[in-house]
């Protein structure tokens, strides 16, 4: 149950692209702000990739659905059956080749999934990082953020962004790892039934308990 990834793309930039965007930072910030604290659900395709120092590279991908408040199921194609559920109270995340079921309360996870707050509509920029700075790629804008406290498993994330939208998320961990998730097929405010929220636990594989899931368990 990895974060994982092949190929990792990370947001460093040549010197000659990191000119000053169109927009102002804090305009910027608002306006993605507003998109997705404003939608009452949404869907995507994520494409998920990790790497770190000494591990083999690895990539999955799945389809991603959520409905506020505070709810949301990623079911992932590659590997196919592996899945992870917030159903507003517990955080649940199910491997078939491990066999298991880990469940963890959501409260002691919200710092771990600060990075990916907006998809749960609760995305405060300021509130939520230090250090903000915007850079122009082409058509899209690199938005880059350092956490608020040194305690946090990582030390910095840079949001892809085209228009108002969030394309791209790389989160940097305190070990270096490196977190990418890249979105498409967004669409807002889409019908998500109650029963794909809810997660039950398949025949005979037991359910685990933690106290807090891990930087590169909470995905």
């Amino acid at each position: 149950r990895d974060w994982s990834v092949t190929g990792v793309q990370t947001c460093a930039l040549p010197i000659s692209d990191l000119v000053e965007p169109a927009r102002p930072l804090d305009e910027v910030c608002r306006a993605v702000e507003r998109r997705y604290n404003s939608a009452r659900s949404l869907s995507a395709h994520f494409d998920q990739r990790f790497h770190a120092p000494g591990r083999l590279p690895r990539a999955e991908s799945g389809e991603l659905v959520l409905r506020k408040p505070g709810r949301m199921r990623w079911d992932y194609s590659a590997p196919e059956g592996k899945t992870f559920v917030c159903d507003g109270k517990w955080i649940w995340f199910y491997s078939p080749a491990a066999r298991k079921v880990e469940r963890s309360p959501v409260k002691d996870t919200e710092d771990l999934r600060a990075p990916l707050a907006f998809l749960l509509g609760k995305l405060d920029f300021r509130r939520e990082f230090k250090d903000l700075a915007l850079h122009a790629s082409g058509s899209e804008v690199v938005l880059e953020a350092l956490p608020k406290t040194a305690t946090l498993p990582y030390r910095r994330v840079e949001f892809t962004l085209a228009g108002d939208a969030i394309r791209k998320v790389v989160v940097t961990g305190e070990d270096q790892s490196v977190m990418e998730f890249v979105f498409s097929n967004e669409r807002l405010n889409v019908t998500v039934d109650e029963s794909r929220l809810r997660f039950t636990p398949p025949a005979g594989v037991g359910i685990v308990d933690v106290e807090a899931l891990t930087a590169e368990e909470s995905h």
